[in-house]
């Protein structure tokens, strides 16, 4: 299953992975679409059709953990996606991240990847980074990072890192 989206500014070749792949090869900034492969419910059921919602969405990849061992029980590799910003008037109230183990039953899609140019700002605590914002060039990052104050904040260059093809790893 391929799928290409010329008009996009993050355009991307597109394969289904599952989670495994998902953290090994795709970078953080990517747009990601994870399913079940149910159909989707018509809109008269609606708590099957929230149920599904759960199950069917699309976010932005901004935090990959690798797997660790902390008092002798092991914890697996994970990822989070964020799913969107709440609030009114220019001010996010909540803020909706959802994180996956490797190990989950989920399949995933790249719908973009960021292009190259583009600048991620990161914070990283430790080996733990973190994308807070993906902006299209250097000027409008750092003037993000002036408005939005965290700590151990660097901005990176998006390079050609898939030169806009999918990533290669487990098919799901």
């Amino acid at each position: 299953m391929s799928n290409t989206s010329p008009n996009a500014p993050l355009a991307a070749v597109s394969a289904v992975l599952d989670g495994y792949a998902v953290a090994a090869s795709v970078p953080l900034g990517a747009s990601l679409r994870f399913f079940d492969g149910s159909p989707r419910p018509p809109e008269r059921f609606r708590r099957k059709l929230s149920s599904w919602k759960n199950r069917n969405d699309t976010g932005r990849l901004v935090q990959k953990t690798a797997a660790c061992t902390l008092g002798g029980a092991p914890f697996p590799a994970n990822f989070t996606l964020h799913l969107g910003d709440f609030g009114a008037n220019g001010v996010i109230v909540m803020i909706v991240n959802r994180g996956f183990q490797v190990s989950t039953d989920l399949r995933f899609e790249v719908l973009e990847l960021p292009a190259p140019g583009m600048v991620r700002v990161l914070t990283r605590h430790g080996d733990r980074e973190e994308l807070r914002h993906l902006a299209p060039d250097m000027a409008a990052a750092e003037q993000w990072m002036s408005r939005n104050r965290y700590s151990n904040m660097i901005a990176e260059i998006v390079g050609d890192e898939g030169n806009g093809v999918a990533p290669v790893g487990r098919a799901a």
